[in-house]
Order: structure tokens, then C-alpha cells, then sequence
């Protein structure tokens, strides 16, 4: 008994005395937005100043009430220029004798001045997303309370800090607004390490030692926390100490494989242990090779990425490791394996996510179009080098954005960065690097192709509402990824910069068309190019495949990692009937064997299909990473409109067709159907049945295309009423034909010409009141709408939509949008607030029109034009495409550009088919309402 109390002492003085060995925090604030502390704060202007209260630290002070709302684009004497007073009491143990006290500010916004007990810890700090810190050892009180008082102006006193941070196309705030914690070291300890663990297994490090300690030691550990390699012991030099040491064939970093190893290192003084530092490493080795590429590891990379802000809607720049690890596992879910910092550095615990998720990251010296000056400069940069470092997540090193740069602190990110890590200047032939933002399609991809520089844009494809990022992405990356000199690229951006105002009743303010670029909204709400993105960036990339009888269950595959063979991925199938009553459909499912194929190669997969599988209408195959989680689920067509409307549409009925003319009008009645068409132009102008009139009519009026039908005629075709213009080449090449069923279904067949040789769009419209609209339930592609270079990212299915009036990125961010254009129509049931009816159609490709979106606020140089036909519900052949922020649409690609369906000759065998069939009838539909969702 005495022996085991005797060894249990001697673990309780071991772990005292470890413990007292490693670096203390003592958190004075909390650690991010969901974790907070109450300071006294006085604000000296704006909203609720003038008088002392409590303020929640870390925080943006105006999402808290305080001050002034600002965007970086507002006049100067518009700006806020208020400043916050805090205050804060803490303890500090007695046991902390002879310790070095440091109190560490992770971000503050913008000129901070800090005081303990009275006295100043130093000079005035100017600078807002860098970590600084103050020794405040002799200021302290041991065993008592202090007296912390800070004072924050967010309106910078160095001229150039707010050229660089203030004067920026984004939102502007002031307050502590990272966390704030003492750090307790003892008298002798490891004040920096920098590290460089290289590929080959050689790991490097520079130790910035205080004290009169003797030894360094430094031991790894894998993620299981088992021994990596032997301890290896070295002699202090001085105050700076650097040490090499070997280890085999460690397990590399990478964004597919995020392999870290923890290195502790140990200061002793004969033989006693004075102090550890543990340290996240990878090993990674990142080489630039000019005119040709960036290598990590040895493998030629691609970036697909992105650009973030430190942002959320409700606490501004204050975020916390949930939202980091969100954030991450959004772009990851993308495909995306890269993310600049934009324009700034962000939290360490957003870096610590992209290093233990995985993903590349591209570090920026704050610098939005203006520059700090070279003192401020300098001091900023080495605070940024001494947070960020180390993480192997980091493999460029930006300095500014978009002529932010100031070129004379460029030769410090070399002589200071142990890696040797590449620098960027953003927007600028530099380095090797031609990081052009906004290059159009014809005119940047042309001049890339026969330019010499590593081709990287660090921004493109500027989202703005539902414009940008995936509306031409596809057209980019096929050029991208087929050019050896291009490096991939950095969309802009990722989430869009609404802020909750408290000034305005908490309404979310993306300050106009300057927020709203996101790929998701501002609480991470997917749009439409979200799931358009995780396709074209999926690195399985399937080739094109028709599924027609003689499928023989192969598909041709392209591995476009840079390190998984597709045999670490899975691979499953389904086959599904989707039945139109929205109930659940049937289905086969199975699992394919993953196929043995290297990275950059490419090869088959063989799916064992059963007997059946032509019974089922569509194919879904769904691949996942070595992680389980998913790439993307492609869906192929077995069962073509055609088949659909040959199963739906009743041709024969017991009720005979009746007609009925008048000068202007024939009147038909079949089955309790009543329709009028116009005897002039052909058009549908009302729609009766039992239950009463559907305001479903004026149409088909053709865009872009003349109305020209003429001289109809009218005949029986066995029990079918037809109804038809007469084709004349000159006069009235389009042609109209109407059929009725006895059993009340319609049959519209047009044929016609586009009037241009370029149009917009092409296809017929149909008046409906959007009033009347409750929701549509569809066979086609979805749930997403599409644009004519946004097509990826959906998926066959039955898809029911309730009617929303959203538009992408304003409130309430509502995602599916509802109104828009959807593709791959086989079917659609309108739900009406008093009536339901049905079109159906036989014809492959055809495009289905939900009314018109609100057109939200574009840029003065109306770049978006999102442009759609007159008419509510139209049926086309080709769709409008969409621009971005700084593109119109046709610039954006081969996608983006107008159609060319011109026939001079309108030669009938060469026009256009839209045919439909019309059930009015009030057929059953499944329409619940709630939410949008497949039968599946």
C-alpha cells in the first residue's frame, strides 16, 4: 500500500512539474464568438456611447450595439472614427513567481493601447488581424487582482494601416475581436521555432532560446501519439539554435493526405527539463519550377480554390473554430483542395483546421489596394511570420492585393521564411506567377496560351447574386486543367458578407451589390454553383456516357488527383424508376469494384448490372474518397421523354371531338375540356374544364422567333381534331399545330426558325399568373436552376418545388430559388391555388421556364444580364447564360456566348421541334408543399 501511495506521488509531482514545464494560458477573454467573456466597455460615439457598460470579448463592437456600421467603400467623413475603452479585473496565481508573464492579443481593431495596473505595457499597437503581445511580468500584482484597461480606436492614427485595411472593398469594424490570454513562461524557455520538415524526411528547425539552458532535444509523435523516429538531443549555441535531424519515410502532408506528426521540444539545463513547446508539423516539400509548374511532393499541382474572408453574419471578423471547421469541410465538399486568405491573415484556428483537414493555403499580408508603409510594414509581417509559420497548410505567401503591394518588404518573406516558401503578388506578372484577376474567356485564356509564366489567377470568376463562380467555371477549368502552365486558380469568393445590423432592426446588410459574392449565403446556405463546382472539380471525372441498349455497364474514368489511386476511392450504383405520383420509387442498388488507376491516368469502371436494369428510367452513380465522403453523384438517363409521354399521354377517349368557329376564333369541347384558340395567330386563349377556367393561355408566342403562323386549317385525323398553319418559306415558315384527343388531352407541335443568326435564348411562352402559383412537381434535372454555362451540378430526378420569390443573395436566402430556368423537362405538374394542370413532352433537351427573378441591383456596367423571355411559363431550346461581376455573360466562355440555330433557307427538315402535350384535366398531383425535394 505504501509503495503504490509512493508511486502515485512520485506521477503527481512528475505531471506538476511537466505541467509547469510547458507554456500556461490563462484566457482573459474567451476564445471566439461562441465562447465570451463581459469586459466594462465605454464607447466614445455612434450607437449606445457615452456611458460605461458590459461588452462580450472577443467581438466586433457594432454587431454588439456599439458605434458605427461602415463598408470600406464609404466617404471618409462618413466613416466611424469612435473609440472603445474596456476594462477587465483578473487574478494572477502567487505560483507564478518568477515566470515571464506576456499578454497576447490575437486581433484587435485597429490602434490598441494597452495598461495594466496603470502603467502602459508598451507602445500603442497599429494593426488589426496580427497577433501581438507585451511582457507585463513587472506590471503585475502576484496572488491579487489587476486592473486591465484598453483602449481601441478603430480608425487608424498611421495613415497607411488604413490605406491598408480600411480603405478595402469590405466591411470595416472595431473592437477586440480575437482572443486575449495571458502566456506564462518560465525564466528560461523556447521563445520561436521556426520548422521545415521536407519530403525527403529531413526536418530543420531555427529555436529562439532565452536563459542560460544547455540542451535542445525534440521527439515526434504520429497521430496515434506512438514515438516517430528517436529523440535526438543538441547543444545551445545562443540564442539561436538550429538543428537537423533525418527520420524514414514519414507519412507526407498533403490536401488529400493531411499526415501530422507533434514535436515537442525540450529545453534542459544539465540534465533538468526547463521547458516544452509542442508544435503541429507536416512533411511536405513545395517547389516552384519555372515556366512550368508548383510541385508539392514531387507532383505537379492544380489549385482549385477559393477566396475567404474571417467572417460571420451575427459577430463580423469574430469567428470561432466551429465556423473554421465548417467553413473547411464546405470547400471540401466543393473538391476544392486550395483557399487564399483574403485580404488578410485569418485566426490560427482556421489554420490549424486547413492543416488537419487538408487544404493548401495561400497567406496575405493585408494590403486590400493600399499599402502599409515599410516600418509598420516590416513589424506586421514578422508578427504574421511568427503566428503562421509553421503550418504546412501554407505554401505561398502573399504580399497585398491588387497593387497593395509594397515591394519593399518583399525580400523579408525569403529571409525570413525558413521554407523558402514561393511569394505572390496578386493581380501581377511576378515571381513566375501571372495572377491576372478577371481575365475574360476568349482574350485571358488566348493570351495565357501563349504566355510563359505559371498561370495562377488569384481571383476569378467573380460571383455577385446567382452570377460568377459556376456559370463558367466548366468552360475555365477545361482550359485550366489542359494547360501545362496553368496552376489551377482562386475563385472569389466563398461566402457572401451579409452582417446582421443592429442599427436596423438585425436585418442582414450585404451594403448592396458590394457583399453578395458568395458561393454560399452569409450562414453558409448553398447556391446553385455550389453543386456546380463539386462536379466540374470533382477529381474522378467521368467521360460523357449515353446509356443506350447496348450499355455494357463500363465507364471511362480520369483520375484527377494528385495522390489517391481511384482504387482508395468506392464507387455505387443505383437504378431507380421515378414514378410521377411522388411516391417512393423502386430501386437496385450495388457496389462496383474500384478500379486500379494512378493519379493523371485514366481507365475503366465496370458496373455489374442487373438483368432488368433497362426497366429502370435513370442510373445513379455515386463516387466517395478514401474518407467515405462524397465526390459526386452523376445521374444518366435510361428511359428518354419519349417513353415517358408515350406511358402518360391518353390518345383515345369515349367523347367525341366537337368544333365550334366563329370569325376569329375556334372553339373545340372534348371529354369536359373547353379550349379557344385564335383563328388568326393560332394562339391558346382560354382553357376551361368542369371545375372552371385555368389561367394557362397566349401562348406560344416565340422568342426570339416571329409569330408568323398563318392560314390555319382544320381537319379530322381518325377520332383527332388537328388544327394547323400552312408552311410558306416567305411569310410563314413557322408552323403551329394543335391536336385534340378525345380524351381532352392537347397536342402542340411547333416548328420554327430563330429571326437571328445570334439570339439570347430560343423557345415559347405562355401566360400564367404567378398570383395563381403554389408549387411545380417535375421530372427533369434539379433542384437547382440552371444557366446556359452553369448546366452542372444537378440531377434526373422527380423534384418537388413550393413557389419562393428568392433571389440569390438577399433575404431570406432561400435556396432552391423557384423561379428560373430548369433543364432536362420530361414532365411538369402545375399546382394552382384553384386549379392543377399538366404539360408533358416527347422531346429530349427541352428547357422548362419558371417566370421571370427579380432582377437584384447590378454594377453599373449591367454585367449579369440574366436576361429572360416575355410571357410566365415558357418551354424552350436554349436558355440565356449569365455574367459575373466584372463579365457579361458571353465573355465567360463558349457556354456563356449566344446561340446559332439561324437557318437562311428555313428549310423544315432544319427547324426547331418543340412538341407538348397538355392534360387539363386537374390531374392528382403529390404537391404537400414545404420544402424541395426528390421521389426517391
Amino acid at each position: 500500500m505504501l509503495k503504490r501511495s509512493s508511486l502515485f506521488l512520485c506521477f503527481i509531482l512528475l505531471f506538476c512539474l511537466a505541467k509547469a514545464q510547458q507554456t500556461e494560458k490563462l484566457y482573459l477573454s474567451g476564445t471566439g464568438n461562441d465562447h465570451t467573456v463581459n469586459w466594462e466597455f465605454f464607447c466614445t460615439e455612434g450607437m449606445n456611447s457615452g456611458k460605461w457598460t458590459t461588452i462580450p470579448v472577443p467581438s466586433n463592437w457594432e454587431l454588439q450595439g456599439f458605434g458605427k456600421y461602415n463598408y470600406g467603400f464609404n466617404k471618409e467623413e462618413n466613416k466611424g472614427k469612435e473609440q472603445g475603452l474596456y476594462k477587465y479585473k483578473f487574478n494572477v496565481p502567487a505560483g507564478w513567481k518568477n515566470k515571464q508573464i506576456n499578454i497576447v492579443f490575437e486581433g484587435s481593431m485597429t490602434d490598441t493601447e494597452v495598461k495594466i495596473n496603470g502603467q502602459l505595457a508598451g507602445e500603442i499597437h497599429q494593426g488589426s488581424f496580427y497577433v501581438f503581445k507585451y511582457d507585463i511580468t513587472k506590471l503585475l500584482k502576484l496572488g491579487s487582482d489587476n486592473l486591465l484597461e484598453v483602449k481601441v480606436a478603430k480608425h487608424s492614427a498611421n495613415e497607411s494601416v488604413n490605406n491598408a485595411e480600411r480603405k478595402a472593398d469590405f466591411w470595416i469594424f472595431g473592437g477586440i475581436f480575437r482572443p486575449v490570454y495571458l502566456e506564462v513562461l518560465p525564466q528560461s524557455h523556447i521563445e520561436r521555432i521556426q520548422i521545415d520538415a521536407r519530403a525527403n524526411g529531413t526536418l530543420t528547425a531555427n529555436l529562439f532560446t532565452t536563459g542560460d539552458a544547455d540542451k535542445i532535444a525534440v521527439q515526434l509523435t504520429d497521430a496515434k501519439g506512438n514515438k516517430f523516429g528517436s529523440s535526438a538531443s543538441f547543444k545551445i549555441t545562443g540564442s539561436t539554435t538550429s538543428i537537423t535531424q533525418a527520420f524514414k519515410n514519414p507519412a507526407l502532408w498533403s490536401s488529400e493526405f493531411p499526415n501530422l506528426y507533434t514535436a515537442t521540444f525540450m529545453l534542459s539545463k544539465n540534465g533538468k527539463m526547463l521547458h516544452t513547446l509542442t508544435k503541429k508539423i507536416g512533411f511536405r516539400t513545395v517547389e516552384v519550377r519555372e515556366r512550368d509548374g508548383v510541385y508539392v511532393n514531387g507532383v505537379k499541382m492544380k489549385f482549385k480554390g477559393v477566396n475567404r474572408h474571417s467572417f460571420y453574419p451575427s459577430s463580423g471578423r469574430t469567428t470561432s473554430k466551429k465556423i473554421s471547421i465548417a467553413d473547411v469541410q464546405l470547400m471540401k465538399e466543393m473538391n476544392m483542395n486550395a483557399v487564399r486568405m483574403s485580404h488578410y491573415p485569418p485566426d490560427g484556428h482556421f489554420l490549424d483546421v486547413c492543416d488537419s483537414l487538408g487544404l493548401f493555403v495561400m497567406d496575405e499580408l493585408a494590403g486590400w489596394h493600399g499599402t502599409y508603409n515599410t516600418a509598420t510594414g516590416t513589424k506586421l509581417f514578422k508578427e504574421m511570420m511568427a503566428a503562421d509559420e509553421n503550418h504546412p497548410s501554407i505554401i505561398f505567401w502573399a504580399n497585398g492585393n491588387e497593387g497593395g503591394h509594397n515591394r519593399e518588404l518583399d525580400h523579408l518573406f525569403p529571409e525570413n521564411d525558413l521554407q523558402k516558401r514561393p511569394l505572390i503578388h496578386p493581380w501581377e506578372v511576378f515571381g513566375g506567377f501571372e495572377t491576372t484577376h478577371y481575365r475574360e474567356y476568349n482574350y485571358g485564356i488566348g493570351n495565357y496560351d501563349h504566355g510563359h509564366n505559371i498561370l495562377m489567377p488569384t481571383e476569378f470568376l467573380h460571383g455577385m447574386w446567382d452570377g460568377g463562380h459556376g456559370a463558367g467555371i466548366e468552360d475555365y477549368w477545361n482550359q485550366m486543367w489542359n494547360n501545362p502552365l496553368s496552376a489551377g486558380g482562386f475563385l472569389w469568393d466563398f461566402a457572401d458578407q451579409a452582417v446582421v445590423r443592429t442599427d436596423k432592426n438585425g436585418i442582414l446588410d450585404t451594403d448592396g451589390n458590394h457583399g453578395p459574392d458568395g458561393i454560399v449565403g452569409p450562414y453558409h446556405e448553398k447556391e446553385g454553383s455550389f453543386y456546380t463546382i463539386k462536379e466540374v472539380w470533382s477529381p474522378v471525372f467521368i467521360e460523357k456516357r449515353e446509356i443506350t441498349a447496348a450499355f455494357d455497364g463500363t465507364f471511362r474514368l480520369e483520375n484527377r488527383y494528385a495522390f489517391t489511386n481511384l482504387n482508395q476511392c468506392s464507387f455505387e450504383w443505383k437504378l431507380k424508376k421515378l414514378k410521377t405520383d411522388g411516391s417512393e420509387t423502386d430501386f437496385k442498388a450495388g457496389k462496383a469494384d474500384a478500379p486500379d488507376i494512378k493519379p493523371l491516368e485514366k481507365g475503366k469502371l465496370q458496373i455489374k448490372l442487373p438483368a432488368d436494369w433497362k426497366n429502370f428510367d435513370a442510373l445513379y452513380l455515386t463516387t466517395k474518397d478514401v474518407y467515405g465522403k462524397e465526390l459526386f453523384t452523376w445521374s444518366f438517363p435510361i428511359s428518354l421523354p419519349k417513353d415517358d409521354a408515350a406511358k402518360l399521354v391518353v390518345t383515345t377517349g369515349s367523347s367525341k371531338v366537337n368544333l365550334k368557329q366563329s370569325a376569329t376564333v375556334f372553339e373545340v369541347s372534348t371529354n369536359g375540356i373547353q379550349l379557344t384558340f385564335d383563328k388568326t395567330n393560332g394562339l391558346l386563349q382560354k382553357v376551361e374544364n368542369t371545375k372552371g377556367i385555368i389561367p394557362f393561355n397566349n401562348g406560344p408566342v416565340l422568342q426570339e422567333g416571329v409569330n408568323n403562323f398563318k392560314n390555319f386549317t382544320t381537319r379530322m385525323d381518325g377520332q383527332n381534331l388537328v388544327i394547323a398553319s400552312t408552311f410558306d418559306r416567305k411569310d410563314s415558315y413557322n408552323t403551329l399545330e394543335w391536336t385534340i384527343y378525345p380524351s381532352g388531352w392537347l397536342k402542340m407541335q411547333v416548328k420554327y426558325f430563330p429571326s437571328a443568326y445570334f439570339t439570347t435564348f430560343v423557345g415559347l411562352n405562355f401566360s400564367y399568373p404567378e398570383t395563381e402559383m403554389k408549387g411545380v412537381t417535375y421530372k427533369g434535372n434539379g433542384p437547382y436552376r440552371v444557366w446556359k454555362n452553369r448546366m452542372k451540378g444537378t440531377q434526373l430526378g422527380v423534384w418537388k418545388k413550393d413557389y419562393n420569390d428568392s433571389a440569390t443573395g438577399e433575404p431570406p436566402w432561400q435556396y432552391p430559388e423557384f423561379k428560373g430556368y430548369y433543364a432536362n423537362m420530361y414532365w411538369c405538374d402545375f399546382i394552382g391555388k384553384t386549379q392543377n394542370f399538366r404539360v408533358v413532352t416527347d422531346r429530349e433537351d427541352v428547357f422548362l421556364r419558371l417566370f421571370t427573378p427579380k432582377k437584384s441591383k447590378d454594377t453599373e456596367y449591367d454585367n449579369m444580364s440574366p436576361t429572360f423571355p416575355n410571357g410566365d411559363i415558357s418551354f424552350m431550346n436554349g436558355i440565356s447564360a449569365i455574367g459575373t461581376k466584372t463579365q457579361k455573360p458571353e465573355t465567360t466562355g463558349p457556354m456563356g456566348m449566344k446561340h446559332v440555330f439561324y437557318d437562311f433557307e428555313k428549310e423544315p427538315a432544319r427547324a426547331l421541334d418543340m412538341t407538348l402535350y397538355f392534360d387539363f384535366s386537374n390531374p392528382n398531383t403529390s404537391l404537400r408543399g414545404g420544402t424541395t425535394k426528390q421521389s426517391n
